[in-house]
């Protein structure tokens, strides 16, 4: 089965929001499910080196993002968001392959078995 987990939240914004879909994505994937992340919105800041973990926070979810992906997490972000929106904006994504576009991610949604949003 495939999945697709849309990713909407600022990392670290007083919430477990990204924790917890990055949560589900890991343990998804260890159970053999084929995971696609789409980050959009605020939650582009996951993709960027230059977010760091506050001292306050237990999880570094940039780190974490970066396993998934070399672990075989498919992953894309949105490309007009890299200019937008975080509280990095226009900031480079750790990555240059991930930047994605609407047409990815319509693409992703059509193809996929389900479709979660958080």
């Amino acid at each position: 089965m495939s999945i697709l987990i849309i990713f909407n939240h600022q990392p670290y914004d007083g919430s477990d929001v990204a924790w917890n879909a990055l949560r589900l994505a890991k343990t998804l994937h260890k159970k053999g499910e084929e995971v696609k992340i789409f980050l959009m919105n605020d939650s582009v800041d996951l993709a960027r080196d230059t977010t760091k973990k506050p001292e306050f926070y237990e999880f570094d979810l940039v780190q974490i993002l970066k396993k998934l992906y070399k672990g075989g997490v498919k992953l894309k972000v949105c490309g007009t968001c890299q200019a937008r929106c975080g509280l990095n904006k226009k900031q480079p994504y750790f990555n240059d392959e991930i930047k994605g576009t609407m047409d990815d991610l319509a693409s992703w949604i059509v193809k996929c078995d389900k479709v979660l949003t958080f």
